[in-house]
């Protein structure tokens, strides 16, 4: 009498076995474009002097309401604008003190001919020199649905680094993954712009059976991706990826697994 077949519930889902070769390929390239682009790109700094209208000028220490006011600067003094994030302008005092200034406050300064200073508000030019960026993303994670947040810090134009948190909800298990990922973009300013993604983290994944007892596991995973981002209005854009991950496990074979996702993000 032939013994009962038993089925294995796979760690994630759709897993085939990796290939070292492709991995490591797509590795090198990114890894080429990067350091190929890994110098700042040094734009000639603009200053504009303003003239304070209002009783006063208040300075943060940061570009957001979150940050304390340090410094006011009074009626009848100038300020220089150093630069501007968004809806925040850095700013520098005769006294040589630098701050932060919301937008309502510098449209009330005054031009050197006496006329009110006017902003243009969020634009290409701010999506291709924003610092920060975060935002939400969903998709496909090798048949399971994926959902994903991410935030990133730009170094530079072209290379900036990213973490990432995500869930993903399977027929056989559910898990959540995290990684930290360098993004390279070789054309920063373009409204839709093309970039290149390398990263590792962790995979945590947790199998639903309850007929056949299987234990919980976490590994490594490395990855390889692309995709473009898409300036969409104001401080809006909208984000499309694919990455191939290698999940190294304590078995004999690494799994691969692909991804899609689409999503919207805010800079600033």
């Amino acid at each position: 009498m032939s013994e009962p077949s038993i089925t294995t519930i796979p760690s994630t889902p759709r897993l085939t076995r990796s290939s070292p070769s492709r991995f490591g390929g797509l590795v090198a390239v990114v890894v080429l474009q990067i350091l190929l682009a890994a110098s700042p790109l040094q734009a000639a700094d603009k200053y504009r002097s303003v003239a304070v209208a209002d009783p006063y000028l208040e300075l943060h220490t940061g570009p957001g309401r979150g940050y304390p006011i340090f410094h006011v600067v009074d009626r009848g003094e100038s300020v220089e604008i150093i630069m501007q994030r968004t809806d925040w302008f850095l700013v520098r005092a005769d006294d040589a003190k630098e701050g932060w200034v919301k937008r309502e406050q510098m449209e009330q300064t005054l031009q050197p001919d006496g006329e009110r200073v006017s902003f243009e508000r969020a634009n290409l030019q701010d999506f291709t020199n924003a610092k920060w960026e975060t935002g939400i993303l969903a998709g496909d994670f090798g048949g399971a649905n994926i959902i994903s947040l991410y935030g990133g810090y730009s170094l530079n134009p072209f290379v900036s680094l990213e973490v990432w948190g995500s869930q993903i909800l399977g027929n056989f298990s559910n898990g959540w993954m995290g990684s930290v990922n360098v993004v390279h973009e070789a054309w920063p300013d373009w409204r839709i712009s093309p970039f290149f993604t390398l990263g590792a983290g962790v995979i945590r994944t947790e199998p639903k059976s309850t007929i056949i007892q299987a234990e919980d596991r976490t590994d490594q995973i490395g990855h390889v991706g692309a995709g473009f981002r898409i300036y969409a209005t104001r401080r809006f854009l909208l984000r499309a990826e694919y990455k191939s991950y290698v999940v190294f496990t304590s078995r004999d074979e690494n799994e691969e697994v692909e991804e899609w996702k689409v999503g919207f993000a805010f800079f600033f």
